[in-house]
Parts: C-alpha cells; structure tokens; sequence
C-alpha cells in the first residue's frame, strides 16, 4: 500500500482562540490545547492506530506543534523537527484578527490578496510539495505535526489542486486528517475529525 501523510494540527493557543493570525509567533498551548493533544495521543494508542509503532513522524519546530506532538506520545525520539512545517509567514498580518484585517482591507482574502512583508502562497505551496515528495518516497505512512494554514495547503497540494483550494478546507485545533488513495489516485481519506474531542 503507498504510504499516507497522517496530520494533525497544534492543539488550541489563545491566539488561535482569539482568531489572530499566528505565523511564525512562538504561542504556547492552553490548558486546553495541552489537554486536548493528550486525548488525540489516546485516541491515536487504541484501534485500530494501536500507537501507529511504525510511523514516521516530523513536527514543525515552533512550540505548539512540537508540545502537542509530545503530548501526543510522539516525542518519544522519533519525532524529527522540519522548517518546511512552519505555519505561513504572515508578515505585518501578524498577530491580527479577520475583522482587524477586514476593516483595514475590506474583502481581502488571505488565499486571493496574501499578506504584505510575509511569505507568498506559492513558497507556502513549494513547502507543501517538498513534505508530499518526501511522504511519497517513504516505506510507511508519516505523521506531521503542523499549524493550520500550512496543513490546508498542504491537503490542497496533495489532491493536485491549486493552493488556493484551500480556502474550502477547513481545520479545527486538534484534529486529526489522513491524505491517503483512492482507486491509486490521491484522495482525502479523513478530514478535520475531532470525533477524539466529542
């Protein structure tokens, strides 16, 4: 079977509470994001994961990545840290909420318009093909722990859309995704489930 990307987006952050565009600002987990990362581990040790003994896991280096895969059950050693994870760069977008932006720019889209003095989509898109390159070499499925606009591109990346697919992708805190096949085809074979938060 060709192997899957497994990914998981960094459990909650008062920023990400709050709705701030959180790029490249190192934000601690809350209680709840740390909470809410040690039930996704449990769920990811019973059936049918059983630990996933085999996988190969990266994280984004900055700390609410790497902290929810530790609290996880990842961080075991096994768990690499890989720039080419890192949440989009948002430039002088930093640290600023939907409605902030839109009164400043009103109907700016992230996906259509970017963000000035930050990263352009398509370095964000280049990011994503160098992990799908990466997963698709391996002799087993790979676990990503990584930040929410990246991991929409990157699900946009693998069905072999434009980027800005991903606008239609959505991704909770938390939550669990696998870019798996269909019929030897790329395909989503889970997405955004949160089932473990219930």
């Amino acid at each position: 079977m060709a192997p899957r990307i497994l990914l998981v987006r960094h459990g909650q952050t008062e920023w990400s509470l709050s709705g701030r565009h959180t790029g490249r600002t190192d934000i601690p987990l809350t209680a709840e994001g740390r909470r809410t990362a040690a039930v996704l581990g449990e769920r990811l040790r019973r059936e049918p994961w059983g630990g996933l003994p085999d996988v190969e896991v990266r994280t984004s280096p900055l700390v609410r990545a790497s902290a929810t895969c530790d609290l996880a059950g990842f961080g075991d050693g096994r768990a690499k840290e890989w720039d080419a994870l890192l949440e989009w760069d948002y430039g002088t977008y930093e640290g600023l909420t939907p409605a902030e932006l839109q009164a400043m720019r009103p109907g700016w889209n992230i996906w259509r318009d970017g963000v000035p003095g930050g990263e352009p989509l398509a370095e964000v898109a280049a990011r994503a093909d160098d992990v799908i390159s990466w997963a698709r070499s391996a002799d087993r499925d790979v676990l990503v722990f990584a930040h929410g606009h990246f991991l929409r591109t990157l699900g946009a990346r693998w069905l072999g859309f434009p980027p800005t697919f991903a606008a239609s992708l959505r991704l909770d805190p938390a939550s669990l995704s696998i870019l798996g096949w269909a019929y030897a085809a790329p395909a989503l074979e889970r997405w955004n489930d949160t089932g473990h938060l219930g």
